[in-house]
């Protein structure tokens, strides 16, 4: 997760709760996004889900694909498609490592967070994982349960 700064401007707008349950994240990066004038509104209102979403290189350019972002009510002629293809901006050298890690580790780009940043420009957060197996999943979800009951032991006899 992002750092919070002390700034008024800092705003989650949506997040990906599960990816790291489903996905073991092996590293994260923060990359630009191009929106609309509409989309912004609306994302600065709240009306934004990346949840069935992904990101993929095609053509030596970063896409976020099948990410939701709600209608603005008073764009009505200049509004945008909801669930457009939106391009996402990194470096040139991060693009080729980024494509380097699907093409030949078997691994996807999860979008994680979705952002403001303390200067108010909107930012994603994708993560490079490899999916999970239910094995995995399992062991993950039993070492959450053991932090939870380590916790209301220490409450109760501390």
């Amino acid at each position: 997760m992002a750092k919070v700064k002390e700034d008024g401007n800092y705003k989650v707008i949506a997040e990906h709760r599960r990816a790291r349950y489903d996905y073991a994240i092996e590293e994260d990066l923060e990359c630009g996004i191009i929106l609309e004038g509409s989309e912004v509104k609306s994302m600065r209102e709240g009306g934004a889900n990346i949840a069935e979403s992904y990101a993929s290189v095609e053509d030596g350019e970063l896409w976020l694909v099948n990410s939701y972002i709600a209608p603005y009510k008073q764009a009505k002629t200049f509004g945008h498609e909801e669930k457009r293809r939106r391009k996402l901006l990194v470096s040139r050298r991060e693009l080729a490592r980024l494509w380097s890690d699907t093409q030949r580790k078997g691994m996807t780009l999860v979008p994680l967070v979705l952002y403001f940043n303390h200067r108010g420009i909107a930012k994603m957060k994708i993560g490079i994982a490899k999916g999970k197996k239910n094995v995995d999943k399992r062991a993950t979800e039993a070492k959450r349960d053991w932090a939870r009951q380590k916790q209301r032991l220490l409450k109760d006899h501390g």
